[in-house]
């Protein structure tokens, strides 16, 4: 059974996109997801990436044309410049390392709702009531918000390691033995990738 490392951030607008496309391209393969919530600002620092702003004007330019673009053609709605954006993901994505290593609940869909919260809902998912309210709409436990803090912060810190170890430079990416596949754009590559199956 294949395994995709499913590295990604919660504040991601590509992320949100790729809403649960991945899900279902994996179950089509029976392969399983390993999800590793990364925070993008310290990935970027350690691969010589730059926060968007500030990065040169025709860059920020064409990635709001891009977005635009993705959002039309997928049907998702999108905020190209939310209220809540830059946000600190910390708080997210530790409220996602607790619920899987809790199990239950839909944790696909708790990743996306805190990415649609950003893009979508002009929500700010660093607030600990928007943190409660998205675990509970997916199934979770709110309280998961408060628990197990340390090792979230010690998971999140030893995923970017991870992530830099093995070759990522941005969100969303999936590794699957030796393929690399970055950008929800190539979600379509990894679907073929599978069906493929071993080389």
């Amino acid at each position: 059974m294949a395994r995709i490392d499913y590295f990604f951030s919660t504040v991601s607008p590509w992320v949100y996109l790729s809403g649960r496309r991945l899900e279902g391209i994996a179950a089509s393969h029976g392969a399983t997801v390993a999800f590793r919530p990364v925070d993008p600002g310290a990935l970027f620092a350690r691969t010589g990436g730059l926060p968007v702003n500030e990065r040169h004007p025709s860059r920020q330019a064409y990635r709001l044309q891009e977005l635009r673009r993705w959002s039309a053609h997928l049907g998702t709605p999108l905020n190209l410049r939310p209220r809540h954006f830059p946000v600190n993901p910390a708080p997210s994505a530790y409220a996602v390392i607790a619920a899987d290593r809790a199990g239950g609940g839909d944790l696909v869909g708790l990743i996306h709702g805190f990415s649609r919260a950003v893009w979508a809902e002009e929500r700010d998912i660093a607030d600990d009531a928007v943190v409660r309210d998205i675990l509970a709409a997916h199934g979770h436990d709110p309280g998961l918000a408060d628990r197990g803090l340390l090792v979230g912060a010690e998971t999140y810190a030893s995923n970017l390691e991870e992530a830099v170890a093995r070759g990522v430079f941005g969100v969303p990416f999936c590794i699957v033995g030796d393929e690399c596949f970055w950008g929800q754009d190539r979600l379509d590559f990894l679907d073929r990738h599978l069906a493929a199956g071993p080389a």
